[in-house]
């Protein structure tokens, strides 16, 4: 299989991959990556959350929550921790509080030395000769004082905290569903790689005949120029000398390493949950594998079998970034 039939295979599209292929239990790993959003209301107080998650190597909790609402902060925290056990992830909360009318009172106290003040005003005036028109009452509640503005709600509402949090188990369960979705998305992907490295190993282990004849012949050749030249050759040493050559070429153990490793990437991904890191590791131990099996091919075609698989390999090893 050449470089651009193996691109073409793990480049199919996600939906292309038939499910009844894929095992059920592989579709319950989870990718680093999602989104949540929710809005909600309580009272005269409004609220977004938004919950968002990228890769990283452990789990780093950011929160952005209003200050002032007691529990709020470590009780996110705890669901958080509880449900996640890797990515960057970030928790925002903005919240408004709806313009109350406020209430109008009349303040009496003031109320009456205005009034005192009105009659001394036309007392003054009738003693002057002059005439006043009567205030109406409307005069009366402009003069500053008289209606005092209530004082808007700022108390928290002791049930606020309880309806946020209860807020957040849904948006937690939005996010998740979203991080099961992309992880399913994952696993088949992965599939399709992990079957593309067990297609190649095959065409590997196929071709080891052949090429354990070219290596006899061009020993052969070589042996035969040796000879040719007049230098001595001790049956013993060159038996010996032919056996270091087969152990050191022979890429039996890297083959059989690989069909192992095959077997652990499909146990771990049925499996299941937080297998990131193990996938990660497990693909280190595949390119490390395929590099042993390059360096010993000594052969075209088992060279080019070996980069083909490093190819699907790094592109695996790229997906088990975003496993958590």
């Amino acid at each position: 299989m050449g470089m651009a039939g193996l691109a073409l295979r793990t480049a199919l599209p996600l939906g292309a991959t038939n499910p009844k292929q894929v095992p059920e239990a592989a579709r319950v790993i989870r990718s680093m990556t999602a989104f949540a959003s929710r809005s909600g209301h309580h009272g005269p107080v409004s609220w977004v959350w938004d919950l968002r998650s990228v890769n990283g190597r452990g789990l780093d909790l950011r929160l952005r929550l209003p200050d002032g609402i007691e529990g709020l902060e470590s009780e996110a925290r705890k669901k958080l921790g509880a449900a996640l056990t890797r990515g960057n992830v970030t928790l925002g909360l903005k919240m408004t509080r709806e313009a109350s009318e406020t209430e109008l009172t009349l303040d009496p106290d003031h109320l009456a030395r205005v009034l005192r003040a009105l009659d001394e005003i036309q007392s003054r005036a009738v003693e002057m000769g002059v005439t006043l028109a009567q205030p109406t009452a409307a005069d009366v509640l402009t003069q500053r004082g008289v209606l005092a503005q209530g004082q808007p709600e700022t108390a928290v509402d002791p049930e606020l905290p309880k309806v946020l949090l209860a807020d957040l188990d849904a948006l937690l369960a939005d996010f998740l569903a979203m991080r099961d979705s992309e992880g399913a998305a994952l696993a088949r992907l992965m599939h399709d790689q992990i079957a593309a490295i067990e297609t190649l190993v095959a065409e590997a282990e196929a071709r080891i005949p052949d090429r354990g004849d070219q290596t006899r012949a061009a020993l052969r050749r070589a042996l035969d120029r040796i000879t040719a030249e007049g230098a001595p050759v001790e049956e013993d040493r060159l038996a010996q000398e032919l056996a270091l050559i087969a152990v050191k070429n022979d890429v039996t153990e890297e083959l059989d390493r690989l069909r192992a490793h095959i077997g652990a990437a499909r146990d771990l991904l049925g499996q299941g949950g937080a297998v990131g890191r193990k996938l990660d590791f497990l693909a280190q131990e595949f390119n490390r594998e395929a590099n042993t099996l390059c360096s010993k091919a000594q052969d075209k075609a088992l060279t080019r079998i070996g980069l083909d698989l490093k190819a699907v390999i790094d592109q695996m090893r790229e997906q088990t970034q975003n496993v958590e």
